[in-house]
């Protein structure tokens, strides 16, 4: 895209821009000096048109109520006003006059707890002269805010309070957050079902490990989410809220850091606000590396004896680099109109060396003969985003309109060699030696349309209604070419694909109460349709759903949610959705991925999606030192896709002989349970003891049950499964200052157990966190933060499989244990002014 280029240059100047005193910034509130706002426009009553050049002031009201003038400024041409940078006060007056009209007075009163953590904005609505005024609604302004809010639908997580994931990445981040667990290879899992990721509410082909914990705000975590969300996110949703920074003037923060093994990161936020338009940009940085090992030992059976065993042994050397620029820019076109770009650039490779050892034996375990496999890879990526937001903002509070167009690209660039050696155990060759290389790529195109609608019709009752259309586009080539005999032998492993996927939907929920118990009832519509193609054998599959009006069931996704508040501290919620969760290409494709020669991957091209209920039952309570979140929940999984793993046939092996794989490798595919149920309890607990000290533990205990078959063979499994998290904060403030003034100790733990799979188990695993922050010069200006992950080294993930053909106990690690040093400098300026140094920005004047 030519745009990004001529972009990214006229933004640069603005990096440099950063200058004069800088304002004290704290970022342990949820409403600071530079981001509260009032605004409102004033109309004729009569003609409905607005007034140019009413005098509005603003008066802060005090406790003896006196009025002290805060602001004054003359209304624009079409009537609009606002007053920004506001400090927090409990009450407003805002006093418009003007000639020819009779003075009108309006009181704030700032009451309400917000409980999303957004910035401090009040809309004043069309205040109409010689009218009666109407009260506002109230609002609160809140001091500082913890590190998780709990609502009873969804749980916040505030990513500023998170210490151990300073100068680290999303995954270190997840790691912190309670129902969330992350496996070696950072995918995410909440509640042991996998959630759909959202950054900024949409969606992204950017993984985890792609986006800078240090430009995250906040956390959200829906764990059934309501007809007003994407039917697909059967496991939940986890939405991501990047920083977008709107106070006055200039503010950013910058850091650095460095660590090891092989650790670097930097990273730099920064944001200018002035008259209708707020300027922002993140850029970041982030390396690191490591040693990882593997273990696989297996026993190969034959009517259920073993026949030989095979054990494998990995050593695996990694390096990846990622880099990230975000950039943009909000347009205030009135109070009520807002039109936001965002632009999203990020590269990086990842470069790795692994060794595999590979015996194998008799039963008695003496040796059969020996293999040597060394592999070496790097892979280049680019993705991008290009975001175009609307939103209009109607007169009454809380009634808006938005619109956004998401697009997402980028692509992949990939080569390996990997060189297989056998030997006899005199140390002869056992077989001739082989040599596979591998060169591909793929391209991802990914379009978003979306509208919302939110109409407040009264206090109890409000509307929500919206469209959605997803366009999905991949095309992948890879080339695996054998040079055992010296002339390069194309093998059946290269494949050359693509596929497109679209989902459309309509929403509409309705909100209202009866009595002491509020409902809101919604309704789904999604029409989905997925088109692959292996382009060299002209061989197509897919699916399409619904596929006819007999079963337009498959297309439709209610839900349902009753609250009932007990009393002022004390609140009882039901909820219940129907989800849907779609084979993905992966899932689907039928190539074999021969990554590991002894653990094979392969699609099936005759997966069904499966449908989900979700029941949940929520209690919340709060208390004078804290609040607890108890939940009882059932998921209910007809067709559910879930891995099935057997040895390869004769066949195959002849197959894919060229490539060196093992005679007795474990083809791992997916099938469809005839059911998987799970009933669980999860409690979280945020407890404040004393002034200085935070606990917060997680538990998530959960029974499933496993009901399938494959060709006759049962393969149904139950089991009972358990994960804890703890999270514990201090902060030191010690009577006389000294060098534990200002410093802050953060300590995460957590265990999840063994959990039950179609054939086995999944092994347990378990890793502690550490970090330890120091706030230093004038206003806390300057942050050092010292990290370590996975103290004690232990964290690594394994499965045991128990069938009649074998018996496999595995551990795989990707992560090590790392240290970082990070430094962070915050700075701002309320007075900057790119027009002129001496104008201030404050009151409403453009």
């Amino acid at each position: 895209m030519k745009l990004v280029p001529v972009l990214s240059i006229l933004f640069l100047p603005i990096f440099a821009a950063a200058q004069g005193d800088p304002e004290p910034q704290h970022d342990n509130t949820v409403i600071s000096i530079n981001s509260s706002r009032v605004y409102g426009k004033i109309q004729d009553k009569a003609s409905g048109k607005g007034i140019e050049a009413a005098s509005v002031q603003l008066f802060l009201r005090n406790p003896e109520g006196k009025d002290s003038l805060l602001r004054g400024m003359l209304t624009r041409a079409n009537g609009d006003y606002n007053f920004d940078n506001l400090p927090a006060s409990p009450k407003f007056l805002v006093r418009v006059t003007a000639i020819g009209f009779v003075e009108t007075e309006k009181q704030i009163d700032v009451t309400a707890a917000s409980k999303t953590g957004d910035k401090f904005s009040i809309d004043m609505g069309n205040l109409e002269l010689e009218a009666e005024v109407r009260q506002l609604g109230a609002v609160t302004v809140t001091a500082s805010r913890p590190a998780l809010e709990m609502g009873i639908d969804r749980k916040v997580f505030n990513a500023s309070k998170s210490l151990v994931s300073t100068g680290g990445t999303a995954v270190d981040l997840m790691k912190n957050i309670p129902s969330v667990s992350v496996d070696i290879d950072g995918n995410v899992q909440l509640r042991n079902s996998s959630p759909q990721i959202f950054v900024d509410g949409r969606p992204t082909i950017l993984s985890l490990d792609q986006i800078p914990a240090d430009n995250i705000e906040r956390v959200e975590l829906i764990t059934n989410p309501s007809a007003r969300f994407d039917a697909a996110s059967s496991g939940g949703i986890i939405n991501i809220v990047l920083k977008k920074n709107k106070r006055v003037g200039l503010n950013g923060v910058a850091s650095i850091g460095v660590g090891t093994p092989g650790v670097a990161n930097s990273n730099l936020n920064v944001n200018l606000r002035q008259g209708k338009f707020n300027i922002f940009a993140a850029a970041g940085y982030n390396r690191n590396g490591g040693n990882a090992k593997s273990k696989t030992e297996r026993i190969n059976r034959q009517n259920g004896q073993a026949t030989d065993l095979f054990n494998q042994y990995s050593n695996s050397k990694r390096k990846r680099e990622f880099r990230s620029l975000r950039f943009g820019a909000d347009f205030f076109v009135d109070n009520r109109n807002t039109i936001s770009f965002t632009q999203q650039l990020g590269a990086g490779h990842f470069n790795y060396v692994e060794r595999q050892d590979q015996d194998y034996l008799q039963v008695d375990k003496s040796p059969i003969y020996f293999g040597d496999r060394t592999s070496e890879g790097r892979n280049l990526f680019r993705r991008n985003a290009s975001i175009l937001n609307y939103k209009h903002s109607f007169p009454q509070t809380g009634k808006e309109l938005t619109a956004d167009i998401n697009y997402n690209y980028g692509n992949r660039r990939e080569r390996s060699s990997v060189l297989n050696s056998y030997a006899n155990p005199d140390g002869s060759v056992y077989q001739p030696s082989s040599i596979v290389n591998n060169n591909g790529g793929n391209n991802n195109d990914q379009v978003t349309f979306q509208v919302d609608f939110v109409n407040p019709v009264s206090e109890t009752k409000k509307f929500e209604a919206g469209l959605r259309s997803y366009h999905n586009s991949f095309r992948s080539l890879l080339d695996v070419f054998a040079l055992t005999t010296g002339t390069p032998e194309k093998l059946p492993l290269s494949n050359n694909y693509k596929y497109r996927e679209m989902v459309n939907a309509a929403y509409a929920t309705y909100t209202n109460k009866i009595g002491n118990i509020g409902y809101q009832i919604g309704l789904r519509a999604e029409y989905s349709k997925f088109s692959g193609e292996l382009i060299d054998s002209s061989f197509n599959f897919g699916y399409e759903y619904p596929d006819g009006l007999d079963k337009i069931w498959n297309a439709l996704f209610p839900s349902l949610f009753l609250t009932h508040k007990l009393d002022e501290k004390t609140e009882l919620q039901f909820n219940y959705s129907r989800r849907i969760r779609r084979p993905d290409f992966w899932q689907l494709n039928p190539s074999i991925d021969v990554n590991d020669p002894a653990n094979l991957r392969q699609g099936n091209i005759n997966l069904r999606p499966e449908f989900i209920s979700s029941f949940e039952l929520n209690l919340s309570k709060d208390y004078k030192s804290g609040n607890l979140l108890a939940v009882l929940y059932f998921r209910s999984n007809p067709d559910d896709i879930t891995q099935y793993s057997d040895t390869i046939s004769a066949a195959q092996y002849e197959q894919l002989q060229n490539a060196a794989i093992d005679p007795n490798a474990i083809l791992n595919t997916y099938i469809n349970a005839n059911t998987t149920n799970r009933y669980g309890v999860e409690l979280t607990l945020q407890h404040k003891a004393g002034v200085n000290f935070t606990l917060t533990p997680t538990a998530n205990l959960q029974y499933r049950t496993v009901n399938a078959n494959v060709t006759g063979q049962d393969l149904s499994n139950e089991g009972f499964n358990w994960e804890a998290k703890l999270v514990g904060e201090y902060k030191a403030t010690p009577v006389k200052k000294n060098i534990f003034t200002d410093m802050s100790f953060q300590l995460l733990g957590e265990y999840e157990s063994g959990r039950v799979i179609p054939q086995g188990r999944d092994k347990a695993q378990y890793s502690v966190d550490f970090a330890v922050r120091k706030d230093f010069l004038k206003a806390k200006k300057a942050t050092l933060t010292l990290g370590v992950n996975d103290l004690f080294n232990t964290n690594r993930w394994g499965t045991i499989y128990d069938t009649d053909d074998f018996y496999q106990d595995s551990y795989r690690r990707w992560n090590v244990r790392s240290v970082r040093l990070t430094f962070s400098y915050k700075f701002g300026n309320a007075d900057f002014s790119l027009l002129n140094k001496n104008r201030r920005s404050e009151g409403g004047g453009d």
